[in-house]
């Protein structure tokens, strides 16, 4: 169970991380396209803010304290920061990466929850899986690739 905790606690930060980025590139895209990936950023963070809380309420149903901080978010999280303003362009693609790299992560979580039986848990992290493959899928199609 406690490799459980500690994977969720990775995924949760990682979550928090993406919505982040996903809001900061919402604040910050210009460009020809501006309305365009403002509105797919808005779609996305708030999908994604959506998810917090549960998965937060999901880890302390684990009997873990959920991490609430800043720097243990940057500690946990395999999301990487970004603290330049990108191309909008390029913004569509770091977030695509880190949305497949989401789903990745989730499924590690996933895989230890269903050891555990922890049903719940894996059913709420399939659907989030799920999620990130439909914002990855919307990324990849505003890049025009498949």
């Amino acid at each position: 169970m406690e490799e459980l905790r500690k994977a969720a606690k990775i995924g949760f930060a990682s979550e928090f991380s993406f919505y982040l980025k996903s809001h900061n590139f919402h604040w910050n895209v210009i460009g020809p396209l501006f309305e365009q990936y403002h509105a797919l950023f808005e779609v996305i963070y708030l999908e994604v803010y959506g998810s917090i809380d549960p998965f937060a309420e999901n880890i302390r149903k684990l009997g873990a304290w959920t991490p609430a901080s800043l720097s243990k978010f940057n500690m946990l999280s395999e999301i990487p920061d970004e603290n330049t303003v990108l191309p909008a362009e390029a913004m569509v693609s770091e977030l695509l990466q880190d949305s497949d790299k989401m789903v990745k992560v989730l499924k590690l979580v996933y895989d230890l929850a269903e050891q555990e039986g922890e049903h719940g848990f894996s059913n709420f992290l399939a659907e989030r899986m799920d999620a990130h493959r439909k914002h990855s899928w919307m990324l990849r199609a505003s890049l025009g690739v498949k």
